[in-house]
């Protein structure tokens, strides 16, 4: 049976959802898997404290020093083990000398990158480090292939998690994701008016006119199981792509957001903002393309939900193969595991 060590991301927010349909999805097709809880480990060594010889209680590490630690234990986890493949989801929290010696001991490494374009620039620096990378949108993976085995798979739901509910929707229009400057500054010039707003995510820098709508504290996250659930008691929601990246030039993207996939997969209409895969894939949702759309188009869908529901219908079957089982397989198949 083959062996595979999957690595936590470290931070709890979207991306360790997509860690987590990567272990189920593997799981599914029969690997072996253990899960290296990286975000705990983050979470201990950031948080302890010692006593100091004047008595105060100071951080037992720096920041950069509490990373290394937490990732140490990486490499007895595969001597231990000896996993077949190593799949690290993200990884930005691990040092790199950290991967260095798991690839010199020929572990086999695979990176599922999911800040892709945004965040190229970084994940370009990393990926001589792994034997392959998987990329979740292949705008710029003619600059990888010539690093490494490089391999573009769509975002993914997760089928016990992602599915439709009843059609008592109690809530009007929720947004689950974070609270980035330009999605607080896009948000804040919608005419709102007759529309309900649950907004959900880390939204601690969204200010007075967006606060009150925010259902948990302003630093705080929802985890995947509770996003699906908001999904199925909204009526409508809507996708807003950020344009924080490491460049200008990486604000834009081909490939569609795993939250798309997701209110699909759950059954909600949304409204979108354009890309090539988007257009491709969900032609019966509705662009928006400025703010002042975004509440006109919502307040359409409120008043005609059969076409309403039609369109989501047709929008889940359009994302019904898109699950982490079968990208597995696709991910197993390439590396001829």
């Amino acid at each position: 049976m083959t062996r595979a060590l999957v690595v936590h991301p470290g931070p709890e927010f979207s991306v360790a959802d997509v860690y987590r349909g990567w272990v189920r999805g593997l799981t599914t097709c029969g690997v072996q898997v253990r899960e290296y809880n990286l975000n705990d480990r983050l979470t201990f060594y950031t948080g302890a404290y010692v006593k100091s010889p004047e008595g105060e209680y100071v951080k037992a590490f720096p920041t950069e020093a509490a990373m290394e630690v937490a990732a140490q234990h990486l490499r007895s986890a595969c001597y231990d083990w000896w996993p077949d493949i190593v799949v690290v989801v993200s990884a930005f929290w691990i040092p790199p000398f950290v991967l260095e010696v798991m690839r010199a001991r020929r572990h086999r490494l695979v990176a599922i990158y999911t800040e892709s374009p945004y965040e190229d620039d970084r994940q370009i620096g990393l990926a001589h480090l792994f034997d392959h990378v998987v990329l979740n949108d292949p705008t710029n993976i003619d600059l990888y292939s010539p690093i490494t085995d490089t391999v573009y798979i769509p975002h993914a739901h997760d089928p016990t998690v992602h599915y439709p509910g009843t059609n008592d929707r109690d809530l009007d229009c929720s947004f689950v994701g974070t609270g980035y400057p330009s999605r607080v500054q896009w948000l804040e010039q919608v005419d709102w008016d007759g529309i309900g707003l649950t907004l959900a995510g880390n939204w601690k820098d969204c200010g007075p006119t967006l606060e009150p709508h925010v259902i948990h504290g302003l630093d705080e996250c929802l985890d995947n199981d509770q996003t699906a659930e908001i999904y199925r008691r909204s009526k409508t929601s809507f996708n807003l792509y950020r344009t924080e990246a490491n460049r200008p030039d990486l604000q834009d993207g081909w490939a569609m957001g795993p939250r798309e996939v997701e209110m699909a997969a759950c059954g909600l209409w949304f409204a979108r903002q354009s890309r090539p895969e988007s257009d491709r894939v969900f032609p019966m949702l509705p662009v928006v393309d400025n703010p002042s759309e975004l509440g006109d188009v919502l307040r359409w869908a409120a008043n005609n939900p059969t076409l309403r529901d039609r369109a989501a219908e047709e929008a889940r079957r359009a994302v019904a193969d898109r699950t982490f089982e079968r990208h597995a397989q696709s991910l197993l198949q390439r590396l001829d595991i």
